[in-house]
């Protein structure tokens, strides 16, 4: 509880939290992001833009965040001396182990916690926000970004078809390209291309996807 709000008070000191992010923060909601997806997709479609929604979910986001990573994005935001010892030895001092309930109860050796931030933690939530804080950045200013934990929406809209299909493909690749380089990945299942349109509006033949490439060691 203490590490969570001198955290807190310094994000809120130097203003550093993105306002794309709704996720674990006071006095914003579910409905703040379904509201602010309404109101850019209506906005578009009464200025007559194509407008379409890529709707992700990371696949065990809480699970792979990086400590290194996010050791060095904690102190990219300015959480040092003191503070940041804390937060490495939060992280770098953790174990588990695993029982299996079958009757003979197994139990395995502890091993060392070397990813993941606790999910059920009061802390844990915070530095996952602050982990993928930089993702709506990536996008460049066009597209508007919405993120609620582990569930990220970029809208894009354009008047050309042809600008449409190209800068909307370039933004799934961009953010992809970001999830590699912080050991992030998409659920493909549960990630999903919408274009949004009216009956007076013109279709897009449209998709979008990437290639996976497994590496094996």
């Amino acid at each position: 509880m203490v590490m969570q709000r001198r955290i807190l008070k310094h994000l809120t000191k130097y203003n550093t939290l993105s306002t794309e992010l709704y996720g674990y923060r006071v006095g914003l909601r579910p409905d703040n992001v379904t509201y602010k997806l309404t109101t850019e997709n209506l906005n578009a479609i009464n200025n007559k833009l194509l407008v379409g929604g890529i709707f992700c979910d990371l696949e065990k986001a809480s699970d792979c965040v990086n400590h290194d990573i996010l050791l060095s994005k904690l102190k990219f935001y300015g959480i040092g001396d003191k503070d940041f010892q804390h937060y490495q030895s939060y992280l770098g001092n953790r174990y588990c182990k695993t029982v299996i309930y079958n009757g003979s109860d197994k139990v395995s050796n502890w091993a060392k916690v070397r990813h993941g931030v606790p999910q059920v933690s009061i802390l844990g939530p915070l530095l996952f926000l602050l982990y993928i804080h930089d993702l709506p950045k990536i996008t460049n200013r066009t597209p508007t970004s919405i993120i609620f934990a582990d569930d990220t929406s970029i809208l894009y809209a354009h008047s050309n078809p042809t600008d449409f299909n190209k800068n909307i493909y370039i933004v799934f690749i961009t953010l992809n390209q970001w999830l590699r380089a912080n050991q992030l990945s998409l659920n493909f299942n549960k990630t999903n291309y919408v274009h949004f349109t009216t009956n007076r509006n013109m279709s897009v033949n449209l998709k979008i996807g990437c290639r996976v490439s497994i590496l094996h060691s």
